[in-house]
């Protein structure tokens, strides 16, 4: 591999500070406001159901789904980008950084084996038996249904709102991201104990 190619590549796996990454997304947020353009992923299943004739069962998908064509590449990019950079910008074994040590003392008293920097691999979530078991089928079905619903009734995403909502300055949008927020910490401190 070409030394430059090497350089490059050792500059982009490396994790990037917020006064780096921050402006990059108000630019990039700019952009799509200036062309009137809003950012949210879970808005490509509508355009995904529309494209695939969805329209002549239910009036949710009569739009012009073809002008969302631009995120559908944005969702795409992002599965295609996580693969390249787990395949190719990271060594094999590498651990990945971000797995705090409270985080791993948590899942610790919990009963789950994790170490630090390491991303928690929980049988009872990632695994067909685990569906059929009242944990697994709580996680995986129920939590898969609420999520789903709850992007779809509060308009969009975390991504949607916390992203570009926020950036229009969008009062409903504000008010979803609080929701994300103390949903989350429901989860972590009040749902999760009681499952596991």
């Amino acid at each position: 591999m070409p030394q430059f190619l090497i350089d490059i590549r050792d500059i982009i796996s490396q994790p990037w500070p917020w006064w780096i990454a921050g402006p990059m997304i108000a630019f990039i947020m700019f952009l799509l406001l200036f062309w009137g353009k809003e950012f949210g992923i879970s808005a490509n299943f509508r355009v995904m159901c529309a494209a695939d004739g969805a329209d002549d069962y239910a009036s949710f998908f009569k739009f012009d789904w073809a002008s969302q064509g631009w995120n559908l590449l944005v969702a795409l990019g992002a599965m295609f980008g996580g693969y390249v950079a787990a395949h190719y910008f990271t060594d094999p074994g590498e651990n990945v950084a971000g797995i705090s040590a409270a985080t791993v003392a948590t899942l610790s008293e919990l009963g789950h084996e994790v170490s630090e920097g390491n991303v928690p691999i929980v049988p009872e979530f990632y695994s067909w038996p685990s569906l059929f078991t009242m944990q697994g089928f709580i996680i995986i079905v129920i939590g898969g249904f609420l999520v789903g619903f709850g992007a779809r009734y509060a308009g969009g995403c975390t991504s949607g709102h916390a992203i570009s909502g926020l950036s229009a300055l969008q009062l409903p949008s504000l008010l979803a991201v609080v929701g994300f927020f103390l949903g989350g910490l429901a989860m972590v401190h009040l749902i999760f104990p009681i499952l596991f």
